[in-house]
């Protein structure tokens, strides 16, 4: 058809979605949309002409202007057919390229003025050049993509016009609608051209590299399904021999396992080699069951698992209290690690280390520490443990290695987070096979511990969330750098007032019912309970104290169980009398340590690992040479502190009143009683030289003071530890005063209220107060056992 002679051809237009069609194409269209339906229809009874052209976005249902393209392609209207679900099928044929120069005025369907695009004719031979080499691409392109057929090759390349050439090869192409409309505006045919030879390029090389790609795809889908058929092999084979599916199932069973474990990705690297060593190992092989125990230790172990802090401060308190008496500072140091938590979310875990005497809780403290959390608990004990592979795991290489105990404990935990008890920290030992007090630095150091190594997991694992908990008796037994790392909570013992709630509120309602006993069958009354602490147990801990009431339910429950072959079953009620009947005569006295004042005796307070205690210090004077004897197995400290004492006395003879020459007339033996147990320490100075005071002048001792303190050769007093310790065996003891390095005087806040109030301290800073508060004026020396202190 030739071009317009007007300015501007009227035709109806009909929107394509998803579709473009081009002059020279012969296509069907199936058109339901009102507005396009009656723009056919006007397309029929005038000559059958109607312009196609493209929408820029398909899901638009009723386009506008700007929607749709400028250029489109006049076509003719060969057939049109209705099909039963109400649309219209239509041939058309494409006939020339038009661009819209105005959209008339009508509301039933699209009417456009337009003019048409004629295609140019050339006789250039660089457009002759293009069409080769478009042809030539196009080949490429068919023995590439499996969509076009190489008939369609044949067809096209017989066509002399370069721009139907051009048309033609792009309907063929699957290209963007974007791209195919640059086609169809491009109205040069050389530039047509080469537009089409950049698209061809650019596909050629899409489709090279998918090909590679499908053709990698493809080797990995024959190795899997090669693989898979030849385990499916093994399996029959196996099955047929009668060996259970063998070393095979082991493996496929240890990969699934790993699939649903959820490993760090270096953890299942690691796996997955050990996993395929397995595999190709003999059944009989010794190594694939050292290999098999490596490989389900790495799959147990909690690489991801955690549980949830329970971070109510008023749920963790109302625990705590419940399940413990007293332990102020531990009880606070938990709420304030839960109250950081809920303000920064991630705490690295504290590494708190109990230290106190047997008995006072320091285990189950850690327990409820736990459960206060939310968290799992484990607990390990350290006690005796001299090899360091026992924290660290001994290497694969030996014969029954094994991880060490740290990552046998979170084994057991399952979870990243647990409270980790370490118990009895201060009783490790070293010997030729390491140190395992140094082994345990990494574990306990905040800024190493989460990349912990292993020598028999290899990987390294994350303790950082792990809140370490560690028990000890006595903090001079671990090493200082171990120490360093460690937040030190003492529990220095209890009160008897302490004592007896703890006896009342947990000791006794725990052993009534493992012993049987209701609320009804034993009653014990408080006196009675106080009279069992004071004069059956002298402990810092409540164990013997547990004990004794066990002992005391043994008691009741054979009692009731005699009583009731006669039917007879009434209340018991613990009285005094009985209380001695069954536990027999009182073990301690209550009351002073000296029950009347006496001349060369001294009460002295001492501090052990199981807490503090009074001893007496004696001074016995001889006429003799001038030799020092010191008995009652004194360690060197406590020696020199009585060379210490011996020579102050002697420096302040002639002040004391005493012969400047004693020393030389007179044999001096300093006893500790209790000989067979080995005393040591710093703080028995004073005690002694007043004790030596005592016997050389001849003067009596307050029997109601005791005494702690280290001694310089000037008289000056030094300050000592355990003050609290001490204080409350002076308590329990009976004592009510007690003489005190001045500078010590800052830890009687530490002392507890009832103790404090119950007893006179006096700071003493010279050895002349010390005197001035212990020994009895002269003119009262002779009405003995008198005070007027």
């Amino acid at each position: 058809m030739g071009p317009s002679k007007t300015k501007g051809r009227r035709l109806p237009l009909l929107p394509l979605r998803g579709l473009l069609v081009y002059p020279s194409m012969v296509l069907h269209l199936d058109v339901g949309r009102d507005k396009s339906v009656r723009a056919l229809e006007r397309s029929m009874v005038e000559d059958h002409m109607i312009l196609l052209c493209s929408q820029s976005e398909v899901n638009i249902e009723e386009p506008t202007e700007e929607d749709i393209y400028k250029v489109g392609t006049i076509a003719k209207v060969r057939q049109m057919l209705k099909l039963p679900n109400g649309t219209i099928r239509v041939l058309v044929e494409g006939v020339s390229r038009a661009e819209i120069l105005d959209y008339l005025p009508n509301d039933e369907f699209y009417e456009v003025s337009v003019k048409e695009l004629p295609e140019q004719e050339t006789d250039d031979p660089e457009v002759d050049a293009l069409m080769r080499s478009v042809l030539n691409q196009f080949e490429h392109y068919i023995s590439l993509s499996k969509k076009v057929t190489p008939e369609t090759y044949a067809a096209v390349s017989d066509i002399d016009d370069p721009g139907r050439l051009a048309d033609v090869i792009t309907s063929h192409l699957s290209l963007k609608i974007k791209d195919k409309q640059d086609i169809l505006e491009t109205v040069d045919v050389g530039e047509r051209l080469e537009k089409l030879l950049d698209i061809l390029n650019n596909e050629r090389e899409v489709l090279e590299l998918e090909r590679k790609i499908n053709q990698r795809v493809k080797k990995q889908m024959e190795k899997t399904q090669k693989e898979y058929y030849l385990r499916e092999q093994m399996k029959a084979i196996q099955k047929e021999l009668g060996e259970k599916e063998g070393r095979a199932g082991e493996v496929e069973e240890l990969r699934s396992q790993l699939a649903e474990a959820g490993v760090p990705e270096q953890v299942k690297e690691k796996i997955e080699k050990e996993i395929d060593r397995l595999e190709k190992m003999p059944s009989t092989s010794a190594e694939g069951g050292v290999i098999r125990n490596y490989i389900d230790w790495l799959l147990s172990l909690p690489w991801n698992k955690t549980t949830d802090d329970d971070l109510s401060l008023s749920k963790a308190e109302a625990i705590l209290n419940d399940d413990h008496y007293g332990l102020e500072k531990p009880k606070e140091r938990v709420l304030e690690y839960l109250a950081v938590q809920q303000l920064v979310k991630q705490l690295k875990g504290p590494i708190l280390c109990l230290v106190g005497p047997p008995g006072v809780g320091k285990t189950s403290l850690a327990r409820s520490i736990a459960k206060s959390l939310g968290r799992k608990f484990v607990r390990i004990s350290l006690g005796g443990v001299r090899d360091e592979a026992e924290i660290r795991g001994h290497r694969r290489t030996y014969v029954g290695a094994m991880p060490g105990r740290i990552i046998q404990g979170m084994k057991t935990a399952g979870s990243l987070n647990p409270v980790f008890l370490l118990d009895e920290i201060d009783k490790m030992a070293m010997d030729f096979r390491g140190d395992p007090a140094s082994a345990l630095l990494e574990v306990l150091d905040p800024e190493q511990n989460n990349t912990f190594s292993d020598h028999y997991v290899e990987v390294p694992f994350n303790l950082s969330n792990v809140m370490f908990v560690t028990t000890a008796n006595a903090l001079h037994n671990i090493p200082r750098p171990l120490l360093d790392r460690m937040e030190v909570l003492y529990i220095p013992g209890y009160t008897e007032l302490e004592k007896l709630q703890i006896g009342t509120r947990y000791l006794l309602p725990k052993q009534k019912k493992e012993h049987g006993l209701t609320e009804e069958h034993l009653v014990i009354k408080e006196e009675v309970l106080l009279q069992l602490v004071r004069e059956y147990t002298r402990e810092s801990g409540v164990r013997n104290l547990e004990q004794q009431i066990a002992a005391v339910c043994r008691k009741a429950a054979k009692h009731f169980v005699s009583q009731e072959q006669t039917e007879i079953l009434e209340p018991l009620e613990l009285t005094s009398e009985l209380l001695k009947e069954w536990l027999g005569p009182s073990k301690f006295r209550y009351g002073l340590a000296e029950s009347e004042n006496q001349i060369g005796a001294v009460t002295g307070l001492a501090w052990t690992e199981v807490g503090g205690d009074t001893l007496v210090i004696e001074v016995s004077v001889m006429p003799g040479s001038g030799k020092l004897t010191l008995t009652g197995k004194l360690g060197d400290v406590m020696k020199e502190s009585a060379q210490a004492a011996f020579s102050y006395t002697r420096s302040k003879a002639i002040e004391l009143g005493i012969d400047p020459s004693f020393h030389e007339k007179n044999d001096i033996h300093i006893h500790i009683p209790e000989g067979a147990i080995p005393k040591d320490g710093p703080s028995a100075g004073i005690t002694i030289a007043t004790a030596l005071i005592s016997a050389l002048t001849n003067r009596y001792v307050n029997k109601e003071v005791a005494m702690t303190g280290e001694i310089t050769l000037r008289g000056r007093v030094l300050p000592i530890g355990g003050l609290k310790e001490k204080s409350l065996a002076a308590h329990r003891a009976g004592i009510r005063t007690i003489l005190l390095p001045k500078e010590n005087e800052r830890d009687l806040r530490d002392i507890p209220d009832s103790v404090r109030h119950d007893m006179q301290f006096f700071p003493v800073s010279h050895m002349d107060e010390v005197l001035q508060h212990a020994l009895l004026p002269v003119q009262t020396e002779e009405k003995a056992g008198t005070s007027i202190l």
